[in-house]
């Protein structure tokens, strides 16, 4: 068998359909299976998806395992020469499997590669190409450095952002999030730390496959990714799990540094999480308070439908019943200069995930954003919330 595709999935269940949905038309001509692993989700997921897509293995756990241990559970059963470790709030577009595979075949040196992972505003996520958070790099991301010189190979090797965007490069970290690996080098490093629950497990095997002697490379093949919807950056448990990641790294792999280097660089980790935390109560007071950034009035967002006739009466029918209000292309256009959000929603019957991320990425605005319509399900899905 060509590929295994595997994905944690917890609480995500209409997000996770979409997924599923795009993956079944990027594995086309692909000889593949796919498991989903639940972590123990209580939003139904795994009936209502077990109906929609029975060749796919489900497998429910009874308690939330975390990200690692449950990926190596259905790892353990691949039969694929390919892995592809996938987060269930990503689109596929139909291309970037069968390219990446072929990139794969044609590289006998290169042992895993990620893709450019777009955001819903159309702009690209920084995540899709990094380097090791050595002591220095890390120093240089929490800094400000990072982000002040970000054509420093330098300064921003955290990110990578000295390489362009639309050609292969050789990186050092894959994102978790698409994260596409033979087999045999799983076989010959070994599978996910579970010491890590959530957060830092992609960067810890990136570099077990780069001390290896293995390359890793970033390819400018496109999905999409809603990011972090199970854990919102802006929970406290986010903080408490992502740092604590951080350490995990640090401890494992830069233990041997000496005493006057490791502590400032622990020191920072601690001091980042801690004004992270600071930052998150000062806004929960402010809202409880009744104070919030600008004005409230005006800032509901609307939608534009992008899709066929029939299937917009259908959109139509569903918003007014909701009471959401939705603009013609035209009012859009006028709209679009001012601050209020838009979520432009492509009718996914109408336009392929490809064509959708070509539109996306054309028209990048701060105040637009990306939705989807599935006219079988009548499902709406944003960033933000699902509307069915």
């Amino acid at each position: 068998m060509k590929l295994t595709v595997v994905i944690v999935s917890y609480n995500v269940k209409y997000y996770l359909e979409q997924c599923l949905d795009s993956l079944k038309k990027a594995l086309e001509g692909i000889e593949a299976e796919v498991f989903v692993v639940d972590n123990h989700s209580r939003d139904g997921s795994v009936e209502y998806l077990q109906r929609r897509f029975p060749d796919t293995h489900m497998i429910a756990l009874q308690h939330n395992s975390g990200f690692a241990r449950a990926n190596n559970m259905a790892v353990k059963a691949a039969k694929g020469n390919y892995v592809l470790l996938l987060n269930p709030d990503t689109i596929v577009a139909e291309n970037t499997l069968r390219e990446a595979l072929q990139f794969l075949d044609t590289h006998g040196e290169v042992g895993a590669v990620g893709v450019r992972m777009m955001k819903t505003d159309g702009t690209d996520a920084m995540e899709s190409r990094r380097g090791i958070p050595t002591p220095m790099a890390a120093f240089y991301k929490m800094s400000g450095l990072c982000a002040r010189f970000p054509a420093s190979r330098r300064f921003a090797h955290y990110y990578m952002s000295y390489l362009s965007w639309d050609e292969p490069a050789e990186i050092e970290v894959i994102s978790g999030a698409f994260f596409l690996v033979r087999r045999k080098i799983l076989d010959e490093v070994g599978l996910l730390d579970t010491d890590y629950f959530m957060y830092g497990e992609d960067i810890d095997l990136s570099y077990r496959i780069y001390k290896a002697g293995w390359e890793n490379w970033y390819l400018p093949l496109k999905i999409l990714h809603y990011k972090g919807l199970s854990t919102r950056k802006s929970s406290f448990r986010y903080v408490h799990v992502f740092y604590g990641a951080m350490l995990i790294f640090f401890r494992k792999h830069f233990a041997s540094l000496s005493f006057w280097l490791s502590i400032p660089i622990k020191v920072a980790i601690y001091f980042k999480a801690f004004m992270a935390l600071l930052s998150m109560a000062a806004g929960t007071v402010r809202r409880s308070l009744g104070f919030f950034p600008g004005s409230l009035k005006g800032q509901e967002p609307v939608y534009v439908f992008l899709g066929s006739e029939g299937n917009r009466k259908e959109f139509m029918r569903i918003m007014r019943e909701r009471g959401l209000s939705v603009l013609s292309i035209e009012e859009c256009a006028l709209a679009g200069s001012s601050k209020r959000p838009i979520l432009t929603v492509y009718d996914t019957e109408t336009y392929s995930y490809m064509e959708i991320f070509n539109q996306l990425s054309s028209q990048s605005r701060e105040n637009i954003r990306l939705g989807t319509f599935n006219p079988r399900t009548k499902v709406i899905i944003t960033e933000s919330e699902v509307i069915v």
